[in-house]
């Protein structure tokens, strides 16, 4: 439930605060006056896209701010504590969504910032937004079916269907691309299976081109290279007087004797004595090298052999040694599912008959619960529009087979019979204006009944257009009923209406000749019953009007 709204900036409301509580709250004005600004800083605290045409002239930033119930433990509350949301010790949380006019917009709600999408997603919970452009939705056959599922609940039932709808879709296509590409895919096989058997044949070793190559080039330069090592392994312990590790062991016994006379030079005489071993192990290594080494020619001839295959076979495939090994993996799996095909292809066929027989059987119970469902809804639709002064209409919902697709296998179709005698027609052809917003109201009403917790809040925007007389009062009563078990918001022109609320809010323009801003207050007593006149006259001083006026409130005073 909504506690309060305030607004700032936003179209001609300079600044505003509007109380709001349980049961019935009517907002009246005149037309131009700013209730549509009222509805769009709500919009702003359901999460709506924020648009800076908005934001009142001269001003940074447009803001709308309000006080919601999120009940310790429901879904709502557990969303914002995940996004870091702060609560008030009664449960409310501050919601607050600034639209700037040169800076970015911000949703902040209880103290943290979230995404716009998130607070979006949890106000679909709290409030319910209906106005005469809902009226679209009876024209829609894929909307009626929408109702019809709000109405039963088929949200967990749909959502199965619609997994096995999808498994089967991806079972057909699986089977077709492999029916439909069956030539080439075999083709491309036979292409693969000879390329793997010539890898097959190689059975090139990761890394091994690059081993080859420098071992190549060691056997191709060997006399160079075993005059560099000879003379190295020379230099470091040959038969010279002067060697390093002669200079080394040298270098280190004179400094051992200074040593003795000054400990801070043991340490370079340890060092020197480990350059006289490490040069040393270096010698006996270098010289083992040279017992190993030995001009191979056939080994280098083996090699050559070697890298040609290799080379040839990187040509073939058209990638170096590393991509003809994952090349070689690619083709096996691709060569072992063709030597499975034809089991693959009884698999495939297999699975889109199990996946067609699980979507038929959901869309057999999905349907049956749509016909249950649809006459309950009509049964309550035809009382509610008894009360709204259509006691002799009679409102239907058909449900009739379809092919099956995403949203089950229905057509779903809303009809009216005006009156007795009459054939039933699309609701959408059958009704006149007025009487589509009342059909509209009991539909509402009748999924308020059905779908929304005990304080949940609805907004409805003139959906009394096109109605007067009995049927306004009616329309009027019926909110008023409504209200018993939840918040309602009702943007109306009509008295019959507004009197019926259990507090009343008025918007008012008012101009000094350079700056238009608009006023929002609530009306009680003799200024309301001013209020109501004038929505009756368009004078809120005349006699006759103000005598309505207190006879509709008297009215609703008593109204069942």
């Amino acid at each position: 439930m909504l506690h309060e709204l305030t607004i700032e900036n936003l179209g001609v409301i300079e600044s505003a605060r509007v109380d709001l509580g349980p049961g019935l709250t009517c907002v009246t004005g005149e037309t131009g006056a700013g209730k549509t600004m009222v509805l769009t800083g709500l919009g702003l605290i359901m999460g709506s896209k924020s648009v800076r045409a908005t934001v009142r002239t001269g001003a940074d930033a447009a803001v709308a701010e309000a006080v919601v119930d999120a009940a310790p433990g429901s879904w709502p509350a557990e969303r914002l504590e995940e996004a870091g949301a702060a609560f008030d010790d009664d449960g409310t949380v501050i919601v607050s969504r600034s639209v700037g006019a040169t800076t970015r917009s911000r949703t902040v709600i209880g103290g943290r910032a979230v995404p716009q999408a998130v607070l979006a997603e949890v106000a679909a919970h709290w409030v319910t937004v209906h106005g005469q452009s809902d009226q679209a939705r009876l024209r829609s056959s894929a909307e009626q079916r929408g109702i019809l599922d709000g109405y039963a609940d088929h949200g967990p039932l749909l959502e199965r269907y619609q997994g096995a709808w999808w498994a089967w879709r991806q079972a057909q296509d699986e089977l077709e691309r492999m029916e439909s590409g069956a030539e080439l895919a075999r083709l491309e096989a036979a292409r693969l299976r000879d390329d793997l058997e010539a890898i097959d044949a190689v059975i090139p070793e990761p890394g091994e081109d690059a081993r080859l190559k420098a071992e190549a080039e060691v056997l191709e330069n060997s006399e160079a290279v075993r005059t560099g090592v000879a003379g190295a392994m020379a230099a470091i312990d040959g038969d010279a007087e002067l060697t390093l590790v002669v200079a080394a062991d040298a270098a280190r016994r004179a400094l051992a004797d200074a040593a003795r006379h000054d400990p801070a030079l043991e340490e370079l005489e340890k060092r020197l004595g480990d350059v006289a071993y490490a040069a040393a192990d270096i010698g006996h290594e270098l010289a083992s090298y040279l017992d190993r080494m030995e001009a191979d020619p056939a080994r280098l001839e083996q090699i050559q052999l070697r890298r040609a295959e290799l080379s040839g076979l990187m040509r073939r495939i058209g990638t170096d040694l590393d991509g003809v090994l994952a090349y070689r993996e690619r083709a096996a799996a691709a060569v072992l599912e063709d030597d499975t095909w034809d089991q693959t292809l009884a698999a495939r066929r297999e699975a889109v008959t199990v996946a067609a027989a699980a979507v038929e059987s959901l869309a057999e119970d999905l349907t049956a619960s749509r016909k249950e469902a649809a006459a309950r809804l009509a049964a309550d639709v035809d009382a509610e529009l008894a009360g709204l002064a259509m006691p002799d209409a009679s409102f239907a919902v058909e449900v009739a087979r379809a092919e099956l697709r995403h949203s089950g296998a229905d057509d779903v179709s809303m009809t009216l019979a005006s009156h007795p005698g009459a054939p039933h027609r699309p609701v959408a052809e059958a009704a006149s204006g007025g009487e589509l917003s009342r059909i509209m109201l009991a539909i509402e009403v009748s999924l308020a009944r059905h779908a929304a917790a005990p304080g949940h809040t609805f907004v409805f925007d003139e959906v009394d257009a096109g109605v007067g007389g009995k049927a306004a009062i009616a329309i009027g009563r019926r909110l008023a009923e409504l209200a018993r078990t939840h918040q309602v918001l009702v943007v109306t022109h009509l008295a019959q209406v507004a009197a019926h609320a259990d507090r009343h809010i008025v918007v008012a323009k008012a101009s000094d000749g350079a700056v238009t801003r608009s006023q929002v207050h609530q009306v009680d007593g003799e200024a309301r019953v001013e209020e109501l006149a004038r929505l009756l006259s368009g004078h809120e001083d005349s006699k006759t009007a103000l005598a309505h006026a207190r006879e509709l409130l008297e009215a609703s005073r008593v109204a069942p």
